[in-house]
């Protein structure tokens, strides 16, 4: 299911350096993925928070490219993402 969001992640990971944040309704991110978010995803906010433990690729889709959710709209299925100021170096 990994692969699933991989499109994402390459997505993201491709734009400029300098280009801070990315605003993304849910259906321009399902012709990204080329496939359907799950219903959680429209449904509930926290299929888009970060969490550390599980199987939430979705989530790892983005932040394995050091980008975060800095804001997100479910009702208008609108999600802005943000490069990762948490950075460990």
């Amino acid at each position: 299911m990994a692969g699933k969001y991989m499109p994402l992640q390459i997505y993201l990971r491709d734009l400029p350096a300098n280009q801070e944040e990315v605003s993304l309704d849910f259906e321009q991110i399902e012709g990204i993925l080329n496939n359907k978010l799950p219903a959680s995803a429209y449904e509930d906010q926290r299929w888009w928070e970060h969490e550390t433990e599980g199987n939430h690729v979705d989530q790892r889709a983005w932040t394995n490219v050091l980008w975060e959710v800095k804001s997100l709209d479910v009702k208008a299925q609108k999600v802005i993402f943000a490069r990762s100021r948490n950075i460990s170096s």
